[in-house]
Formats: structure tokens, C-alpha cells, sequence
């Protein structure tokens, strides 16, 4: 396994759900804004917005994993990841932190009610357990 305590990522909760992604990933983090829908997509792509004049899909982490409906706040933020060419923002209740893991898991093949398949590892803090995204599975969803 590699050296696990020099790759840094960014935790963030969505529900009581504590998850983090890889920072190198991450384009950047904004205030969440309106979305303009869009018709007959996936329940979790939540429609799509303008970022300085580039067109980008929105996704709910919350509608993937099956939990409650978005629930907006003043901490909620969209992550803006850049991922096969692409950028796409992912809804999320707060972003916590940077952190690195001394310590990553294999994800067992069902974490609650979602597939082991969205993610990469679960990262093992004094604290808790956080969930790593796996990008390919959260994004090109069918």
C-alpha cells in the first residue's frame, strides 16, 4: 500500500455521513447558487449551472446514496471536481476540512444502504470513519 499519510484530501458531510475526496481532484469549492433543472435527467443530477461563462452539471451526493432531500443551508457548498476533461459539482452539507489518513481500508461491499463500488477506501481518523469517493462510480453513474 502507498504512503498514505502525504495524500491529502477534503472531508465534507453529506447527512451525518462523513466522506472525502481527493484534493488534486477537487477544480474548486463554491457557495451553492440556483440551478437551473434540467428535464428527464437522473434523480440525483440536479440540473446544471453557469461557472464564469462554462456550463457545469450538478449532482446530489444526498439523492445518489438515497438519503433525505438537500437540505440547503448556509454551509451547504458545491465541490467543483475536474474529472475526465469534465467539471461537475456535487452538492454537499458542509466541507469540513483537509485531512490525510494514517490509515485506509477497503470498502466493504455495502456501506449502509450504498455499494462498496462508489468508493476507493474508508479512511481511518482518531474520530471516525470516512468514506473515500471513488470519481469514476459517483460521476459516470447510469
Amino acid at each position: 500500500m502507498q504512503e498514505t499519510s502525504r495524500i491529502q484530501y477534503v472531508e465534507f458531510n453529506a447527512g451525518n455521513e462523513s466522506y472525502a475526496i481527493l484534493i488534486s481532484d477537487i477544480h474548486e469549492i463554491i457557495r451553492m447558487q440556483d440551478i437551473t433543472e434540467i428535464p428527464n435527467g437522473q434523480r440525483y443530477v440536479k440540473g446544471i449551472i453557469n461557472l464564469r461563462g462554462k456550463i457545469v452539471p450538478v449532482i446530489s451526493l444526498r439523492s445518489l446514496f438515497l438519503m433525505e432531500p438537500d437540505a440547503i443551508s448556509k454551509s451547504t457548498r458545491i465541490v467543483v471536481v475536474k474529472h475526465a476533461e469534465e467539471s461537475v459539482g456535487i452538492i454537499v452539507d458542509k466541507v469540513n476540512k483537509v485531512v490525510t489518513f494514517s490509515d485506509i481500508q477497503d470498502p466493504p461491499e455495502r456501506a449502509g444502504g450504498v455499494s462498496g463500488t462508489y468508493f476507493s477506501g474508508i479512511g481511518i481518523t482518531p474520530t471516525s470513519l470516512v468514506g473515500i469517493l471513488k470519481l469514476d462510480e459517483v460521476l459516470l453513474r447510469k
